[in-house]
């Protein structure tokens, strides 16, 4: 197996002088993997230098992860301090936070996660069946003192020590605002869809005026992304004439220079992968050959604002359509 030194990965600080990887395996399969599948890409990743990892109790593998995670560190390849496990409280358990941070750490065999986040805004149920008309019958809209209480509860778990840091997930400018309003610690990132079709430049621009990092996920695009979360609108990141062009001059794939100019653009990207070329292939990508400023310049103009993960299957009755989800029209419940 090819190997990348994780000492040449480069890290972001965050605001309370935390350092994370600024390229970290995600681990959501979406339809197409099964837990163990994905629990090995883990220790694979590790094995070749990937010392951050994006985990969510929704995706229904921690206790598989969790035990790999337990194999490399007993094995000498890794200790438990040079790893950042990232992982989320799920919207049905936005009044259960600590328990449900309990049960993961349970689940990963850790003593404290590095970074937990509120995975979606709305506290409610997942329906993975839903397409993309579908009404859930127990959704509700976003409320903000709801939110503040499920806030609270992540406040608490940085307290006890369960926690190293806290951060916020598929948010807007508008419920931002809020949460900075009323917080006692404020997010250290928020993680959010961003790739070059749909680069969010206005939010991006808050978040770091503020102090907040980015992670994006879906940084190429998520052509496996499940059948319920694609319309006929979509595009496609990596066959982008302008990113297959760029390709086509280093030498690499195009999901590379997706994770290069993510990358070179400030913000951590989370790709996600079970194959051992396009693992070591995208941790390369972002320790080796910049993009140039022409390059990245160009880029800036393809964003066609292509939201791909549209939150559909979260829309409360009377909701008009999934752009409800996210304050186009700048309105939200108090």
């Amino acid at each position: 197996m090819q190997t990348i030194d994780s000492k040449k990965v480069p890290v972001k600080t965050l605001y309370n002088g935390a350092k994370i990887p600024v390229i970290g395996l995600g681990t959501f399969g979406s339809d197409n993997y099964d837990a163990g599948t994905i629990a090995q890409a883990v220790k694979m990743a590790i094995k070749m230098g990937y010392r951050h990892i994006d985990c969510a109790s929704v995706y229904g593998n921690e206790k598989e992860i969790g035990v790999v995670l337990q194999e490399v560190i007993a094995e000498g390849i890794v200790t438990r301090d040079e790893l950042w496990i990232t992982s989320k409280v799920w919207n049905d358990k936005h009044q259960q936070v600590v328990e449900s941070c309990k049960q993961t750490l349970s689940d990963l065999q850790l003593n404290y996660l590095d970074l937990y986040l509120v995975h979606w805004p709305f506290p409610n149920f997942h329906a993975p069946k839903c397409d993309v008309t579908a009404r859930q019958p127990n959704s509700v809209p976003y409320i903000h003192k709801d939110y503040m209480n499920t806030w609270a509860q992540m406040e608490s778990l940085v307290d006890s020590g369960l926690v190293k840091n806290i951060g916020s997930s598929n948010m807007t400018i508008s419920k931002m605002e809020l949460l900075l309003r009323d917080c006692k610690i404020k997010p250290v990132v928020n993680e959010m869809e961003i790739h070059p079709n749909f680069q969010q430049p206005e939010l991006f621009s808050f978040l770091i005026r503020n102090g907040i990092q980015v992670i994006g996920y879906s940084p190429i695009g998520s052509p496996k992304r499940p059948e319920r979360d694609k319309t006929p609108e979509d595009t496609i990141d990596i066959e982008d004439p302008e990113i297959v062009k760029i390709a086509a001059r280093l030498h690499v794939h195009p999901a590379v220079v997706c994770l290069k100019w993510a990358v070179q653009r400030g913000q951590i990207t989370i790709p996600f992968s079970v194959k051992e070329d396009k693992l070591y292939n995208n941790l390369k990508g972002v320790t080796e050959a910049p993009l140039t400023d022409e390059e990245m310049a160009a880029l800036s103009k393809i964003d066609k604002q292509c939201r791909l993960i549209k939150g559909q299957v979260f829309l409360w009755k009377d909701a008009k359509g999934w752009e409800d989800l996210w304050d186009l029209d700048g309105k939200i419940a108090l």
